[in-house]
């Protein structure tokens, strides 16, 4: 046995897979005895890349929570039908961390960019559809940029 606790000679590549933009009804935001809770409903969105085009579907959501340390924690669950009409499950989480400043304005109604804030995320999808089942088994990584009312995500599947 080696002294290494991981003995693996290997390094991620990132692919691009797709982009992701996506609009939201207004926010509930809420206090609750664990942090402010902010509850965000999918009016609609859009995906593209080089193998998937898409809608994304209203009703879907994401449900922050932004703690006491000032990181919030997503959980998104939206569905995605294709152009070619295939529906694939898409369920994300990540952290969302800003400065002071960053965070003024994305109250004011901003948008944020990717280079303003550290936004990362791991959008995963499920799908029965034998053309994207290839999906099934994809990691990925999301850089994001965000407002009151939009998202965006720039996703790279991890190789």
């Amino acid at each position: 046995m080696t002294s290494t606790l991981v003995d693996i000679d290997a390094s991620p590549s990132l692919e691009h897979l797709l982009d992701i933009r996506i609009e939201f009804d207004p926010p509930q935001i809420f206090a609750t005895p664990i942090g402010t809770r902010l509850t965000y409903v999918v009016k609609r969105g859009r995906c593209h890349g080089p193998r998937i085009t898409g809608d994304v579907l209203p009703g879907g959501g994401d449900w922050i929570l932004y703690g006491t340390d000032g990181v919030a924690r997503l959980d998104v669950r939206a569905t995605v039908r294709t152009d070619d009409g295939a529906l694939l499950h898409l369920t994300s989480t990540g952290r969302v961390q800003m400065g002071a400043e960053a965070t003024k304005r994305f109250a004011a109604g901003e948008l944020i960019r990717h280079d303003e804030l550290t936004a990362r995320s791991s959008p995963l999808f499920d799908t029965d559809d034998e053309r994207y089942r290839w999906l099934n088994a994809i990691h990925t990584v999301a850089i994001n940029q965000l407002s009151l009312t939009e998202v965006h995500y720039r996703v790279f599947a991890v190789r």
